[in-house]
């Protein structure tokens, strides 16, 4: 996790940090197979070279990236879970609660579906 806290140490907000230290930490501890990087200034895990899921951090919420195929495979969840989200994220407000099965099943559904993926990103 040396890699998260110096991208947490740059977060000035301390309730924005500490929310997304403890999502970051959560998929960390449940899914230790998987690498945490940082690219292009965000947080995200990867499997086997390819992206998993990514995060970045705004002023109103943290954005969840999980790339399109998944928003459109967990969309039912986004919209029961209230959330705001366009094709490529997932926009959650740092007052809201995080659900963390929606977390499990985009992560799930990307390690199972880029389970052979010899690419970053799908094609």
């Amino acid at each position: 996790m040396e890699v998260i806290a110096e991208f947490l140490a740059g977060v000035d907000d301390p309730l924005h940090r500490e929310r997304t230290e403890e999502v970051l930490t959560w998929i960390n501890n449940k899914y230790p197979n998987l690498k945490i990087e940082i690219k292009w200034n965000q947080p995200m895990f990867t499997d086997h070279g390819t992206f998993i899921i990514g995060f970045s951090i705004s002023k109103k919420h943290l954005a969840v990236s999980p790339e399109s195929v998944t928003i459109t495979h967990v969309e039912d969840d986004i919209v029961k879970a209230g959330y705001d989200y366009t094709k490529e994220l997932i926009r959650i407000p740092w007052n809201s609660p995080f659900e963390y099965s929606l977390l499990e099943k985009m992560i799930e559904f990307n390690i199972w579906d880029k389970a052979n993926c010899p690419t970053f990103w799908r094609k």
